[in-house]
């Protein structure tokens, strides 16, 4: 697939969606659906689901509309589902192991290769079947391991020091769950900040419209 320029992050955060409720059409043995029906499941418009996939082809015809199981695999296409890009994570406390396991348990986009934290007394333990590594060794394995992203979770005051070391590896993208948004100095790295704590306040601030109106 050809790269392509401009794509706006609003699409981009839609694209997995329609790939989760594709995987469950084609479960319920749904072969082809209208872009009117999958707008609908979307809580969109047909309109903006045409829209957003004419940002990567033709992919349905009109008066037929989409076969469930090609547009699932375009859009895992797109997404880069089948790459496993290894992947090594920094923080094994609570919401790191969870992050861990999720990232094992789904074995998409993503290979985890290695678990690394500082606290000596989870040195030697598993996640899965990872074992935790002491950071000290993070330079070693990753020039013997080719890694391609770091999923940080660390405390915030860590983070800086630990991308800058990370990058001077060659790792260039971060899935970031630090509470620090990481706007690097370097212009060729990929970065997804990810705040728990702002999707709480969305929710709180949907239940308080809700209870004020």
């Amino acid at each position: 697939m050809a790269k392509r320029e401009n794509i706006s992050s609003s699409v981009i955060r839609r694209l997995p969606r329609y790939y989760r409720f594709l995987r469950e059409l084609d479960k319920q043995g749904i072969t082809r659906i209208s872009s009117n029906e999958l707008a609908k499941r979307m809580r969109s418009t047909a309109s903006q689901v045409r829209q957003d996939f004419n940002c990567f082809g033709e992919f349905g015809q009109q008066g037929i509309g989409y076969s469930v199981a090609e547009l699932r695999d375009e859009i895992e296409n797109i997404l880069g589902i089948k790459c496993h890009y290894p992947a090594i994570l920094v923080g094994a406390g609570n919401i790191g192991t969870a992050i861990a396991n999720q990232v094992i348990f789904e074995n998409r986009c993503f290979d985890l290769v290695g678990v690394f934290d500082k606290d000596e007394n989870k040195i030697g333990s598993k996640i899965g079947e990872i074992n935790i590594r002491h950071t000290d060794d993070i330079e070693n394995f990753c020039n013997n391991n080719s890694v391609v992203t770091a999923i940080l979770c660390v405390p915030k005051g860590a983070v800086e020091e630990l991308s800058e070391r990370l990058y001077n590896l060659g790792v260039r993208s971060f899935w970031n769950f630090s509470h620090y948004d990481l706007n690097m100095k370097f212009k060729n790295v990929i970065v997804e900040n990810v705040h728990l704590s702002d999707s709480l306040m969305q929710l709180c601030f949907r239940i308080n419209q809700e209870h004020n109106n």
